[in-house]
């Protein structure tokens, strides 16, 4: 964790917990969960073995962490996804520091606007189930004009293995049979991402 996002992520409690920066409860936090992966994936339950932490302060500290981990994603509307980057830069603050695998779906109108985004899988440490069925369902629902896939990678290593390329083909089939285009399957690492697309890997 640097210094800045140390320092933001701080200040962001001290205020949610009207308590001074300083103090045991913050500082306690940050001495149990010392790097950002471990902050951003504590639990409730974690939070109230520190002393001092009722479930009131518990929710309280869980929305900040919430708000913490959408703070740099893009706002405004419509957002438009030009590149495979446009999309990792909205993922990104979201699931870098996640534990378990997520696989998302990005939901796009005829000018690739931004409809909506889903989370069809919650997974483990290394992988997320996914059916087709449940991504074009969600599409089909959305109106989806296209769609984007992307997924998270614990380890923050972006490279794909053989299941997401396979796991991508087939959804870039089904997608040409009902009339919905997949338009890139991106991986999300630690302030990294790979898009199979680029990598002639779809």
């Amino acid at each position: 964790m640097n210094s800045y996002e140390l320092s933001s992520i701080k200040s962001l409690f001290a205020e949610t917990l009207a308590e001074k920066t300083g103090s045991y409860i913050i500082e306690e936090i940050f001495s149990r969960f010392p790097s950002l992966a471990e902050l951003m994936d504590v639990t409730e339950q974690e939070l109230l073995n520190i002393k001092g932490v009722g479930p009131r302060k518990a929710h309280q500290i869980m929305a900040a962490l919430q708000l913490a981990r959408r703070l740099n994603i893009p706002s405004g509307s419509p957002f438009i996804i030009r590149s495979p980057k446009d999309a990792a830069d909205y993922l990104m603050p979201e699931l870098r520091y996640l534990q378990q695998e997520r696989f998302c779906l990005l939901h796009l109108n005829t000018k690739n606007h931004l409809i909506q985004k889903d989370i069809i899988s919650i997974g483990t440490l290394n992988s997320a189930i996914v059916h087709p069925r449940e991504v074009f369902r969600a599409a089909i629902k959305r109106s989806s004009a296209s769609i984007l896939l992307a997924h998270n990678h614990p380890s923050g290593d972006p490279s794909p293995s053989q299941e997401d390329i396979s796991l991508t083909k087939r959804l870039v089939e089904v997608g040409e049979v009902v009339g919905i285009e997949v338009l890139d399957s991106l991986i999300i690492g630690d302030n990294r991402f790979l898009s199979l697309k680029e990598q002639g890997l779809m």
